[in-house]
C-alpha cells in the first residue's frame, strides 16, 4: 500500500510508469527511469513476443555489431524494478483510457515501421515494394515473412540515399554463402540463392553531398563480391552551394562520402555486375504490363542555400527498364487508438515530449519518445538523450501527476482475466535460446521464429517448428 502523505517517487509511493515499444528509445526511457534517483516501478509492454524492435529487424543480419547494444538492453530488463510485458499491444491487448488509469505515466516508443511511398503513377504495380517489407522478410519480422519477392528479374531499381537502401542493395548483390554465416532467415537464403539479378541500379534525387548514407555503408559497396559501384564522373560535378556545404565541419561526413564515390568512378570498367549509383535522379512514373517492366525517371537540380538545398524537377526523362524497385525514401509511425496523431508529419504532437491533445493542450500522463516523437532520424544511440529529455519532462511533472495508481498488479490481472498469454523476459530468453539452437543445427548464430504461435510455443515450454 502507498504511505498517505508521501512523495510521489519515494520507496513508500513508488512512481509507476508503463513504456509502450522495446526498441532503444523504449529501453533508454527505462534506462533514465532507473537512473532518475526515484523509486520506480517501471513495465515494458511489447506488441510482439520479442523486444528490440528495429535492432532485430532492421539491422541488417551481416552486420551483427550493430545488434551488440542488446546486451545493454538485457541489463536493462533484468533489473528488478523492469517488468517485460511482450505479447501484449497498445490498443489490442490493453487499451489507452485502461493503460492511463493503471500508471502515473505513460511514455509511448513505438518507433515508424511504416514507409513512405512515392506517391507516383504505377507505385501499385506487382514487382514494386517497400523497402522496410523487405528488410523485415530477411530479418524474420512476423508480418513480412509471408510476402513475395520475384528476384528472377535481372534489373533492380532501388530508390533512395540512406542506409536502408546501401542495406538492400548489398543483401541483393553479396554471396549467400556469406549471407549463410548470419543470422538471415532460411526462407530469405533459399530465395536469395535463385536470384537472378545482374543490375542494381541506387537512384537519389539530390546529389552527392547530400546523400545520408555513412561512409562505412557506402564503402561497402566497392568489396562485393562480382560486383562494381559505377557511376557517370559528371554525377560527381557540384554546384557552389554544394562545395560550400563540404566546408561545414559537421558535415565531414559528406567528404569523405564524396571521397569514397570518386574512387568508385575512378575504377575501370571491368567484366563484372553493375551497380549504378545515380544522383539528381528521382522516379516520375511505373509502366508495366501486369507487373513493373519500366522506371520513368526525371532529371533533377538543386535549388536554395547550403544546408536547405531541395530538389526540384527539370522535366528532362528517360526510361529504365527493371522489374523490380524497392522505395527507401523514409519511415512514417502509425497512429495508435485512442491517442492524437499528426498524420502529416507522421508523429505524436508533442511538446517537450509531453503529449498534445487535439486542442493543442498537454494530454496528461502522455509522453513520447523516439522516432514517433521527432521522426525517423539519427542512430540507435541518437535515441539515448531524445528519452533522457522525455523523462526529465516527466519528472519535472511529478507534483500533477500524483495519484494512487496499482501498475502492473492491476494489468496482469487484466491480462489474465482475458486469457491472455504474456510473454516475460525469461520467456523471450528461452525463446532465443531456442532460435539459437535452431541456428547451431544450420551452422548459424541464430535461426529466428518467423510465426507469432511458434515464438509462444517456444516462451512457454511447448513445442515450436523445426527449423526449415
Amino acid at each position: 500500500m502507498e504511505a498517505a502523505g508521501s512523495a510521489l517517487g519515494s520507496a513508500a509511493h513508488p512512481l509507476r510508469v508503463a513504456v509502450v515499444g522495446s526498441g532503444p528509445s523504449g529501453f533508454y526511457a527505462v534506462e533514465a527511469l532507473l537512473d532518475s534517483g526515484r523509486a520506480v516501478e517501471v513495465d515494458l509492454l511489447e506488441r510482439l513476443p520479442v523486444p528490440y524492435g528495429l535492432v532485430r529487424f532492421g539491422v541488417a543480419p551481416d552486420h551483427p555489431k550493430l545488434k551488440s547494444v542488446t546486451a545493454t538492453f538485457d541489463g536493462i530488463a533484468c533489473d528488478p524494478r523492469v517488468r517485460f510485458f511482450g505479447n501484449v499491444g497498445l490498443g489490442q491487448e490493453v487499451d489507452a483510457d485502461r493503460l492511463a488509469a493503471l500508471y502515473h505515466a505513460v511514455i509511448v516508443a513505438t518507433g515508424a515501421d511504416a514507409d513512405r511511398r512515392l506517391g507516383i503513377p504505377g507505385e501499385d504495380l506487382p514487382g514494386v515494394h517497400a523497402a522496410s517489407d523487405f528488410v523485415g522478410w530477411y530479418n524474420g519480422k512476423p508480418e513480412c515473412a509471408g510476402l513475395q519477392f520475384d528476384l528472377s528479374q535481372e534489373a533492380v531499381v532501388v530508390v533512395g540515399q540512406g542506409n536502408v537502401a546501401i542495406d538492400v542493395c548489398r543483401i541483393l548483390a553479396k554471396p549467400v554463402d556469406e549471407l549463410r554465416r548470419t543470422d538471415i532467415t532460411e526462407h530469405a537464403l533459399d530465395a536469395l540463392a535463385a536470384s537472378r539479378v545482374r543490375e542494381i541500379h541506387l537512384v537519389g534525387r539530390r546529389g552527392p553531398v547530400q546523400a545520408k548514407w555513412t561512409p562505412k555503408e557506402l564503402r561497402e559497396l566497392g568489396v562485393l563480391p562480382g560486383w562494381q559501384p559505377v557511376i557517370e564522373p559528371h554525377a560527381l560535378e557540384l554546384d557552389a552551394a554544394s562545395r560550400s556545404e563540404l566546408d561545414d565541419p559537421a558535415l565531414a561526413q559528406a567528404a569523405k562520402n564524396l571521397e569514397i564515390l570518386r574512387g568508385f568512378a575512378a575504377r575501370p570498367r571491368e567484366a563484372l555486375r553493375p551497380l549504378f549509383l545515380h544522383f539528381q535522379e528521382c522516379p516520375a512514373a511505373l509502366h508495366g504490363a501486369g507487373r513493373l517492366q519500366e522506371v520513368v525517371l526525371e532529371a533533377q537540380c538543386l535549388a536554395g542555400p547550403p544546408g536547405a538545398q531541395v530538389a526540384v524537377p527539370t522535366g528532362r526523362r528517360r526510361a529504365l527498364s527493371a522489374g523490380l524497385l524497392f522505395r527507401s525514401v523514409g519511415y512514417r509511425s502509425r497512429a495508435l487508438p485512442g491517442l492524437p496523431f499528426d498524420a502529416r508529419q507522421g508523429t505524436l504532437p508533442h511538446r517537450d515530449g509531453r503529449v498534445l491533445a487535439a486542442d493543442g493542450g498537454v494530454l496528461p500522463r502522455w509522453y513520447v519518445t523516439g522516432w514517433i516523437k521527432r521522426g525517423p532520424t539519427g542512430v540507435i544511440g541518437t535515441n539515448r538523450l531524445d528519452s533522457v529529455e522525455t523523462v526529465a519532462a516527466l519528472l519535472q511533472d511529478l507534483p500533477a501527476l500524483d495519484a494512487a495508481r496499482p501498475g502492473r498488479t492491476a494489468l496482469l490481472a487484466t491480462l489474465e482475466a482475458a486469457g491472455h498469454r504474456v510473454v516475460s523476459f525469461e520467456h523471450w530468453l528461452a525463446i532465443e535460446q531456442a532460435e539459437r539452437e535452431r541456428g547451431q543445427r544450420l551452422s548459424k548464430p541464430a535461426e529466428k521464429f518467423v510465426r507469432v504461435p511458434d515464438m509462444l510455443a517456444a516462451a512457454h515450454g511447448g513445442a515450436a517448428a523445426s527449423p526449415p
